[in-house]
């Protein structure tokens, strides 16, 4: 550990402690007698270790840690991950909302005259609040605005149906929908911030007594993390909240505004590791004719005709044409060409389509953390999510019911004081008083007999508030009309200590009262049921025509001018096997290549090749000939196997059998007459040569090289 040396006298003049404003200036060195006392080195334990950063990647510059910006760069990427997390991202569990959407709703309350404004105003009024321009803001408004809970639209917001986008925000106008006023906005239980800029003041969160991020749902990608939370359906979650404050067992399940069919089986209370599958519901108007009336989430009608027609030109679906017919209802028309099989088409368009989708759940949201305060991301089921709301609304009805209660009893101490002032006529003795202290010396004196009947003390602010009653409401005093306000504020005292006792109740017909208000109507959009796994390859359709060019090596699908070779689908696979003895499995396209001069190619069996293979060939590094009787066996598919001994060997004979006994028996072989064999022809029987695997070497047929090879039953037949 190396200690920092104190300078020399002679090297530099040392300040005292005070700093160097306060400090002396040095005098040159050349004056001994004026020394400046040094500041001693710290001791041991108290001296910084200073420990040199390792060194770059790549032999680069050590970073010097000295720099004047060096600190403000070491946690860079750290301070940018929380701030895209915790201020843009990722909702808070508290009242459901992102930065952006909690500033657009604090607002148009701030603006709120029960009159449309203009969407443009709300978007620069929210810029004051917002720094990440408007363009966000305005995407997040019409967000809001397209589910309508929050915010009622007014114009064209664009088609959550179609893909269609909203108007220009000079267009189309907004303001709050009376469940936002009475669930999100109370000021005197709204915890305040400064602005960005310190010239405003901003909720840290709204007071929310609503589960607000299942209502609406949320998504948004932060660094290093996701959230995904689904919608749900306003009276599920009613319902569910008033399960949770009976202490019953409830579970919840999403509800999304395209509706659709949903398999909710694997779904995992809506935690990372869960899926839902969705499919568009379709219905048979007539033998060749579907329609699509519901959409699965996430779809629009734009992205899932697209998907069919891209289904169509790659042969994995038959379709006449598509028609839109989508305003305030999906309806897509599905036109069958003739011979089309409905159920079948139905089943392709689940497989090959967006008319179905896997939708992975993702709950995460911002949570204070009980001990340190500090916001942070968690990650939550949905069912968690919707008791800890709950919770937060019960005790956000408490302490309004608190404050409520404060004010009735501040409310009942103001006017039985009054009462007592005028009716007592406790006026009369501050005629004659010449100061303010004996103004208020005479009204404490004359309220002494009546302080008993009163609840609390009387302050001074009580007395100086006496003293500001006009005349003329003294003279139009009305004591019947006093004694009924009292009993009114006491009717109100009575009831609301009786809520606060009964809590849970009050709670449950907070949330019986949001049902009756706001949930006629509002039935649940999306059927759930189990959704059967679809096999593609068996709803496929046969529809393509497999050709291979034999010299090039290519095959592909509804080449016409090259060999027809089967008919197939777009998810089978080909088997070729080329001359020089190699073997190849690749996916059927519209053009692939397989290797030069193909002897055979087929279809690629889904459930495994069981054919039989008989194969003589010419082996380029003996000079011999071997044949061999073989099956194929498991392939990789786009991998190249070798069906010979070494490289550069010509196959000379090659036949396919369905069955070990339809494989020939016998072979004539023909020896090249420019070789030095005598005997230029003569039979091989192959009843020698067992059935093995491809990589099997074979039998020696010859060790001159053969011309060619005939199968002896064929040759005499």
């Amino acid at each position: 550990m190396a200690k920092r040396k104190a300078s020399k006298p002679s090297d530099q003049a040392e300040l005292p402690l005070g700093g160097a404003a306060d400090a002396p200036a040095p005098k040159p060195a050349a004056a001994p007698e004026a020394k400046v006392p040094v500041v001693p080195a710290p001791p041991a334990a108290e001296t910084a270790e200073v420990v040199p950063p390792p060194p770059r990647r790549g032999g680069g510059k050590v970073q010097d840690e000295s720099a004047p910006l060096a600190q403000n760069y070491r946690t860079w990427f750290l301070d940018y991950a929380s701030y895209v997390i915790l201020d843009r991202a990722v909702p808070h569990l508290d009242d459901g909302l992102k930065p952006v959407q909690r500033r657009i709703l604090h607002t148009l309350w701030d603006m709120d005259d029960g009159r449309f404004h203009k969407v443009a105003n709300i978007v620069g009024r929210t810029m004051s609040l917002h720094p990440h321009g408007d363009a966000s803001i305005g995407a997040a408004l019409v967000g809001i605005g397209q589910r309508a809970f929050l915010i009622e639209p007014q114009g064209n917001f664009g088609n959550m149906l179609t893909g269609d986008e909203a108007a220009a925000p000079r267009y189309i106008e907004a303001r709050l929908t009376n469940f936002a006023r009475d669930v999100l906005f109370n000021p005197k239980t709204t915890t305040w911030q400064l602005s960005y800029d310190g010239r405003q003041r901003e909720p840290v969160t709204l007071p929310a007594k609503f589960p607000i991020v299942l209502l609406d749902g949320a998504e948004g990608i932060a660094v290093g993390l996701a959230t995904k939370i689904l919608p749900h359906n306003f009276n599920d979650l009613c319902r569910a909240a008033i399960n949770h404050l009976q202490g019953k067992s409830f579970r919840i399940y999403p509800d999304f505004p395209t509706g659709g069919i949903a398999d909710f089986s694997e779904y995992n209370d809506g935690e990372r590791g869960g899926k839902v599958k969705v499919r568009a519901k379709i219905e048979q108007r007539s033998k060749y004719l579907l329609a699509i009336t519901e959409l699965p989430y996430g779809a629009t009608t734009e992205s899932l005709i697209e998907s069919i027609l891209a289904a169509n030109a790659k042969g994995k679906i038959k379709v006449k044409h598509v028609d839109d017919n989508t305003a305030d209802q999906v309806e897509i028309l599905v036109h069958l060409p003739q011979g089309s099989d409905p159920d079948q088409v139905i089943q392709q368009l689940y497989v090959f389509t967006g008319c179905q989708q896997n939708i992975s759940p993702a709950a995460c949201v911002i949570v204070a953390d009980e001990k340190t305060g500090q916001d942070r991301p968690e990650f939550l089921g949905v069912r968690e999510i919707l008791k800890r709301g709950v919770d937060r609304t019960k005790a956000l009805l408490k302490q309004e019911l608190e404050i409520k209660l404060g004010e009735l009893e501040q409310q009942w101490h103001w006017d039985s004081l009054e009462r007592i002032f005028i009716e007592e006529r406790i006026y009369r003795r501050i005629e004659k008083s010449k100061t303010w202290e004996s103004v208020l010396e005479e009204i404490r004196e004359g309220l002494k007999p009546f302080v008993k009947n009163l609840r609390r003390e009387v302050t001074d602010d009580d007395i100086t508030r006496l003293t500001e009653i006009r005349i003329k409401r003294i003279s139009a005093y009305n004591r019947f009309q006093a004694d009924e306000a009292i009993k009114k504020i006491e009717e109100g005292i009575k009831e609301t200590k009786s809520n606060l006792r009964n809590l849970t109740g009050y709670a449950i017909a907070w949330y019986e009262m949001l049902q009756e208000k706001y949930g006629k109507g509002l039935k649940r959009r999306t059927q759930y049921d189990e959704i059967e796994q679809i096999n593609a390859s068996e709803v496929v359709s046969a529809n393509q025509r497999l050709y291979v060019n034999r010299e090039d090596g290519f095959i592909g699908l509804n080449w016409r001018q090259h060999e027809f070779v089967q008919e197939c689908t777009i998810l089978d696979s080909a088997l070729c096997i080329m001359r020089d003895g190699s073997l190849k499995v690749s996916k059927v396209a519209d053009k692939v290549f397989m290797g030069r001069d193909i002897l055979h190619v087929a279809v690629w069996p889904k459930d495994g090749d069981t054919n039989f293979y008989t194969m003589v060939y010419q082996d380029k590094e003996s000079g011999k000939a071997f044949a061999k009787r073989f099956q194929i066996g498991g392939l990789s598919r786009d991998k190249l196997y070798p069906l010979v001994k070494s490289e550069g060997s010509k196959v000379i004979y090659l036949e396919v059998s369905k069955t070990e006994k339809e494989m020939p028996k016998k072979l004539t072989i023909f020896i090249d007459g420019r070789s030095g064999a005598r005997v230029r022809e003569f039979e091989f029987d192959l009843a020698t040569i067992p059935v093995s695997t491809r990589t099997a070497k074979g039998l020696t047929v010859s060790k001159w090289p053969v011309k060619d090879v005939k199968r002896v039953d064929l040759a005499l037949g």
